[in-house]
């Protein structure tokens, strides 16, 4: 499993017009589910974006946790983060894994943020043509990968 994490003063999804989800300053988490993926991965990743200190402090260094500044997460799938684009011009996606076993991964990574009592939890539509709107802090973005944990 991957997760791009961009802090954000804000962010926002749309679908076919229609706001899906925002928040204000925090996280617009970008997650990609690969075929080996399980909801240990989801909750090891929702505990590490949580408790990752990347927010600036009262002496501007990044040294405040998302629970700290009692930040949001905007969760939106991102199959190709598992893109591989080494051979040609068209990416491949097999490593993405397919809807029915990523859906429920990308819900299962929302659902233990909130457990682990971030305040605010928003979502794209799984699947769906979606327009992000990110508006980046810093900017700071961090690649978590469940491999390298």
């Amino acid at each position: 499993m991957r997760v791009l994490l961009q802090r954000v003063t804000a962010g926002s999804v749309q679908v076919d017009g229609e706001v899906t989800g925002e928040i204000n300053s925090g996280f617009v988490a970008l997650v990609g589910v690969t075929h080996s993926d399980s909801e240990a991965e989801a909750e090891k990743l929702a505990n590490k974006t949580a408790n990752l200190r990347v927010f600036s402090d009262s002496d501007g260094k990044m040294n405040r946790s998302l629970m700290d500044v009692a930040g949001g997460v905007l969760v939106v799938s991102q199959f190709t983060l598992y893109a591989d684009a080494r051979k040609g011009r068209r990416p491949s996606y097999i490593q993405a894994a397919q809807p029915d076993i990523a859906e429920p991964l990308v819900r299962r990574f929302a659902e233990c943020l909130a457990q682990a009592g971030v305040q605010q939890v928003a979502h794209g539509v799984f699947g769906a043509l979606m327009q992000v709107a990110i508006h980046n802090d810093g900017p700071v973005t961090i690649m978590l990968d469940s491999d390298h944990l």
